[in-house]
């Protein structure tokens, strides 16, 4: 019997937006959008953590993708940094005590960059000041007065030696082993023919003067290695003056120029140590007249490893353009990205470093301010979640290289002196990566301790209109679109509801609206529109949707030609239309599916085809168990229910899961049990328990249109509808074209809240009370299944006792024989 009462009003399908309602004519005539609409909690949440300064207040911005985190944070980060003092800059500069060990320089904002620009011109002044030094007139004076000091010490040295020669009459001469002694007789050097005709006693004479001669030039020799070293010492006093002197100069106004930075002071001494420590590598082993210390510092200064790029300084953190804190957005987070790294270079086989070779890396780049990171690609390149744990719990910024983490390389590098770290790191992620690391990581729990959690949905209230029109026209107006009319903006509201699911709520997943915004702004376009209509935006929708459908159209042509076997029309007993949702990426749409039941004598109670195969998932299987439930406790609490019946999807052969179908599972084993058929123009959704109530399910909207749209191809009759849970009335947001046959009279919705209310309109019969007399009334279809099943109790139970009589008859016979 129809149920009336049941069918759902024309004004509960579809929330409309009034664009009456929203008091302009153009989106252009609003204030562009400051705040982020529908994030009250998440923004809250932003707010503190990052107002508060305590240890371990990062921030975890969890929720669905598209929602806007990503946009929402580093907005808001944006206007909170400019208010903010710009952090220091920081350098990395020579320690020359062990190069291994460069030292961190901190310096105002500016200053870095300053004082890099300053030493470089101190580096090439070094070039010009100190070769005019030591190609000076003073400097080549001394220099000659030292050299002239030590040849007339080293002249004195063998002119005294000549002198003991003659005394014994000797003459120094030049051998090939260096300096020797020949014996001298009448002013001439003896031959060896004249020394060998020598008497004995004369020969022993000059042997012995020899060997005096030769004691007294080694000892003379001993001495000029001490006069040698000692030229040596004043060149290089000399050298260490002169170079002093004119380095000194340029040090010395650096020094008064950064006066108060102790830090420069004692890089500038240090600086100045290092030059005199080394000066002579200013000079050369080229000194000519022709100015050879000038080329060789011309030489230093233009080679790839110059000694002289000792005294410069790397700039790693140059704030100079920031005006307040830095707010930096790190897209490729690899260990490397984050901490830093330190270049080598190739040079005859070999691999080299220093300083000047260390890069910053992003928590460089953010100290003093804030640090924007996908959680996903964090966790995903190797060591960089590590890392990152280990510099927010240490508060240091160090840099360090991927072969120390991976122990595979044990090739020389740097140990740079740890930066302090001062900074708010966001992670962007939706929630199972939130929850997962929070179960799993005890350091997550204490440096991430506040979430920010964004939804994909809002409440549509009274001032939601206003704020969604702003948003709109921030849209067009940032991206030079077509401005929207009332009409326009109204429709992409009840799109917006419609994604949601909920009449009572608008979807704010941002990147789904701007989308829409673009495509109507294109339909615009297309239609001459100077403003974007609703016509416009449902054409954008339209398109889409048509982009995306194929799958579906393929599908329901298999039904309009029978391949898929789904009735439209008549009636059948153990047969009802289910109805399920299939999601195809972007396209999610409501497919219908034949249910059936059969009953029959027996004791395995209700057998779910799909579950004993393997194709039930869990929830499904859950949903078939109920129906045994709801069976045995409506028609068994006078006499054992025993029956067996299966229950299955036909043409259906993937997986199944979710319980949306066990209302019509019931419905088709009521009716297997009663006899009483079910109409076939009706389409059943809804889930049960146990007290036979019908349950919420989700995707109302796809599945009241899937199977509108196979009854159109088949032709409207009027009598064809769709059963759903009353519980699922404000999630109705159904398409322009089911209203208005529902409104023209040529489909329905009905909503349920029993499996009584759904049964009666199935089949036309009413459900059934028990009586006085624990009976249910006459002609209803609970008393049919109840007589049904009482009838198949009794016949199994005189088969049974026909059975074991024939068993005791057939051994009292064994026994005889």
């Amino acid at each position: 019997m129809p149920r009336d009462d049941l069918a759902v009003s024309v004004d509960k399908l579809r929330r409309v937006c009034d664009p009456a309602g929203f008091g302009f004519a153009s989106t252009a005539e609003l204030e562009p959008l400051e705040d982020v609409i529908g994030q009250h909690r998440a923004v809250a949440a932003i707010e503190f953590g990052i107002d508060i300064e305590s240890q371990g207040y990062h921030i975890f911005a969890l929720g669905p993708a598209g929602t806007g985190k990503t946009t929402v944070v580093r907005s808001y980060l944006s206007r909170k940094a400019e208010g903010q003092p710009v952090p220091d800059d920081w350098c990395y500069v020579n320690n020359f005590d062990n190069a291994d060990r460069p030292h961190a320089v901190r310096l105002p904002a500016g200053m870095g960059q300053q004082l890099r620009a300053d030493v470089d011109e101190f580096v090439q002044e070094l070039g010009t000041e100190i070769p005019r030094a030591l190609e000076s007139e003073g400097y080549r004076q001394e220099l000659e007065e030292v050299e002239r000091d030590f040849g007339r010490r080293r002249q004195e040295l063998f002119t005294a030696l000549e002198q003991e020669a003659q005394k014994r009459s000797f003459r120094i001469i030049q051998t090939a082993q260096g300096l020797g002694f020949a014996p001298v007789r009448d002013g001439e050097v003896m031959t060896p023919d004249e020394y060998s005709k020598l008497e004995d006693e004369a020969r022993r004479a000059i042997d012995e003067a020899q060997a005096e001669l030769q004691e007294i030039m080694h000892e003379h020799m001993r001495r000029l290695p001490a006069l040698q070293k000692e030229a040596r010492q004043r060149v290089a006093d000399l050298d260490r003056s002169t170079v002093g002197t004119a380095a000194g100069q340029l040090i010395d106004a650096l020094k008064l120029k950064y006066g108060s930075f102790d830090v420069v002071q004692r890089f500038l001494d240090s600086v100045r140590a290092d030059i005199l420590e080394h000066a002579v590598q200013f000079k050369g082993g080229d000194h000519t007249e022709d100015g050879g210390s000038q080329a060789t510092l011309g030489r230093l200064l233009e080679s790839r490893d110059s000694p002289l790029d000792r005294y410069r300084v790397n700039l790693l953190v140059d704030n100079s353009q920031l005006e307040g804190a830095p707010v930096v957005l790190e897209t490729n987070p690899t260990f490397q990205n984050l901490v830093g790294r330190v270049e080598h270079e190739a040079r005859f086989g070999a691999l080299i470093t220093n300083f000047t070779m260390i890069r910053g890396g992003a928590l460089h780049r953010a100290n003093g301010g804030y640090l924007i990171l996908d959680a996903r690609d964090v966790l995903t390149k190797p060591y960089a979640w590590e890392a990152l744990q280990r510099a927010l719990k240490n508060k240091r910024a160090v840099v360090e290289t991927m072969g120390e983490e991976l122990r595979v390389t044990y090739t020389r590098t740097l140990e740079p002196e740890p930066i302090p770290l001062d900074v708010k790191v966001i992670l962007i992620g939706e929630a199972n990566v939130y929850y997962m690391l929070y179960a799993l990581e005890e350091e997550f729990r204490e440096l991430f301790k506040v979430k920010a959690d964004f939804a994909s949905t809002m409440d549509w209230g009274a001032e939601c209109p206003r704020h969604f029109a702003q948003f709109v026209g921030s849209i067009c107006q940032a991206e030079g679109l077509r401005h929207f009319s009332p009409g326009g903006v109204a429709r992409v509201m009840e799109h917006a509801a419609r994604a949601a699911g909920d009449r009572e709520k608008l979807a704010i997943k941002f990147g789904d609206i701007v989308d829409l915004v673009r495509q109507a702004h294109y339909w615009a376009g297309k239609n001459g529109n100077g403003l974007v209509e609703a016509d416009d935006v449902q054409r954008a929708i339209d398109e889409m949707t048509f982009r995306s459908n194929r799958a579906e159209e393929i599908l329901r042509e298999s039904i309009t030609h029978d391949v898929v076997m789904i009735d439209t029309e008549g009636e059948a007993v153990g047969q009802v239309n289910g109805l399920s949702v299939l999601s195809l990426g972007d396209h999610v749409f409501g497919k219908p599916s034949r249910i059936t039941a059969r009953s029959a004598i027996g004791r395995a109670g209700v057998v779910s085809i799909e579950r004993e195969i393997g194709l039930g998932g869990p929830i499904h299987n859950k949903g078939a168990l109920t129906l045994a439930g709801f069976v045995q406790g409506r028609f068994g609490q006078d006499h054992p229910v025993t029956f067996t019946a299966s229950i299955t999807f036909e043409q259906m052969y993937e997986g199944l899961e979710g319980d949306s179908a066990s209302s019509a599972e019931l419905y088709a084993l009521l009716s297997s049990l009663s006899g009483y058929p079910l109409q076939q123009q009706y389409a059943v959704t809804g889930s049960v328990n146990h007290f036979g109530q019908v349950q919420a399910i989700g995707g109302v909207n796809e599945k009241i249109e899937g199977f509108f749209d196979v009854c159109r191809e088949r032709g409207l009759t009027g009598g064809q509808g769709v059963l759903i849970p009353r519980s699922n009335l404000r999630h109705l947001m159904l398409r322009g074209d089911v209203v208005k046959a529902v409104q023209e009279g040529k489909f329905a919705v009905y909503a349920v809240s029993s499996i009584d209310e759904g049964i009666e309109i199935l089949t036309g019969r009413p459900a059934g009370t028990r009586g006085p007399d624990g009976l249910y009334s006459e002609g209803s279809v609970n008393r049919a299944v109840e007589d049904r099943l009482r009838a198949m109790a009794d016949r199994e139970r005189r088969f049974r006792r026909q059975q074991d009589d024939c068993d005791e008859s057939a051994g009292g016979s064994d026994a005889i024989g």
